[in-house]
């Protein structure tokens, strides 16, 4: 069987979730079926597939074409998405990624009668405050999407929280045809420092990047979006002890407003209390994870949330998550065994706004608290967190749920 997978993101050049997704996600299809994956530049030459080693998916890059460099963001997506519908033919199945590539796979399938498949890692509507950044481009962005969810074959959510959010936002969308995939984790790439030299090179790594690495932590991954929470974070910062550190691996601001916003709320912080850290460049993975090994609790304070694969990885290594009880974070995190959840009551007109922010950050700044002040009940929940990710989030057993879903859609294809 041949699949193309079509997405924005893939490495080198990833920043989010769903960049991970397909990443992983390719390299574990590829080991049982015939994989190419179409994303979006830079990275050369593009139009041209790379060459592959057997087992290894083929991948091929686009360029936004000249004529739509440098206008409208959402225009330039479609002209990308265009090439990548034109390079389709002979494929069995087409598997898009997001906005950016779901209409390079809705017009792909009209092309090649091959269908279209999406993974539902977030949703245009409930990002109302994606107008800030696109403008126009956002009307734009929700129809590519809306489109597509409605002439899909299959869809995927990635927790049956983004399902329901699905069948809500796209009620023309037939429930039979939406299906849960939770994301996955490496588990081998994401895993605690062991023996002597692991620990020492950790150490040397995160204090190269100012982190105490002997002081209780609580520890923050995302970009500096709206939907992430990271104002509320940083109020609900002011009232843990002293003693303890915030580490913020916190960048790619959405839009210059909210950059603004979480700068000023650093700086102000930074000068209430010692140990505030703030890492604006995306880590290496080896890093990353040397970092979340010297932290005593992740935090995802998100009002939107399909899964988050950064609470799996921060998970992956041993660590506790304090968590938004909302979207798919309740199927991460088992709550009192692997972390807590912080109840958080929400405006539904889309923005996920909490209704009362202030008990949000009382709550929030109490469940850290109770885990960074216990670092026995930390560790053990770390432990646990660790057998979670083991037991449900593999890779493998995810790439198993996938092709079940691919299966299924090409059975009722015929």
């Amino acid at each position: 069987m041949r699949v193309d997978l079509l997405s924005r993101e893939y490495p080198p050049n990833v920043y989010g979730g769903a960049g991970v997704h397909v990443a992983e996600l390719s390299h574990v299809l590829a080991r049982r079926l015939d994989v190419r994956v179409h994303a979006f530049g830079p990275g050369e030459p593009l139009g041209v597939p790379s060459e592959a080693a057997p087992g290894e998916p083929v991948v091929t890059r686009y360029g936004v074409p000249a004529e739509l460099a440098g206008g409208d963001a959402a225009l330039a997506t479609f002209g990308v998405d265009l090439q990548m519908a034109g390079s389709l033919a002979g494929t069995d199945l087409v598997h898009s990624h997001t906005w950016y590539a779901n209409l390079a796979g809705h017009l792909g399938s009209l092309l090649t009668g091959a269908p279209h498949v999406l993974s539902a890692h977030s949703l245009e509507p409930l990002r109302p405050w994606k107008a800030e950044q696109l403008g126009g481009g956002y009307a734009l962005s929700s129809w590519a999407e809306r489109t597509a969810y409605e002439s899909a074959a299959g869809v995927i959510a990635v927790s049956a929280g983004m399902r329901a959010d699905i069948l809500r936002v796209y009620p023309a969308v037939d429930p039979d045809r939406v299906h849960v995939v939770h994301n996955g984790i490496d588990l081998d790439g994401w895993q605690r420092p062991t023996g002597d030299e692991e620990v020492a090179a950790a150490r040397a790594t995160v204090e190269r990047l100012g982190i105490d690495p002997d002081r209780p932590t609580v520890v923050f991954v995302g970009r500096i979006t709206r939907q992430k929470g990271l104002p509320y974070l940083l109020r609900a910062a002011e009232r843990l002890a002293p003693e303890v550190q915030l580490v913020l691996c916190a960048g790619a601001p959405d839009t210059p407003e909210i950059a603004e916003e979480v700068s000023s709320a650093v700086a102000r912080l930074a000068t209430e209390r010692t140990g505030v850290v703030w890492i604006e460049q995306m880590l290496p993975r080896a890093e990353l994870v040397a970092v979340l090994a010297a932290s005593t609790v992740f935090v995802c304070p998100s009002v939107y949330e399909p899964l988050g694969i950064v609470n799996l990885e921060a998970m992956a290594v041993g660590l506790p998550v304090v968590g938004s009880a909302t979207g798919g974070i309740p199927e991460v995190v088992d709550d009192g065994v692997t972390g807590l959840l912080v109840p958080l009551d929400q405006a539904d007109d889309g923005t996920g706004t909490p209704l009362d922010p202030e008990r949000f950050v009382t709550d929030l700044a109490d469940a850290l608290t109770a885990v960074v002040s216990d670092p026995g009940r930390a560790a053990a929940m770390g432990r646990a967190a660790r057998r979670r990710v083991e037991e449900h989030f593999s890779w493998d057993a995810i790439a198993d749920r996938t092709v079940a879903v691919y299966d299924q859609v090409l059975a009722g294809a015929r």
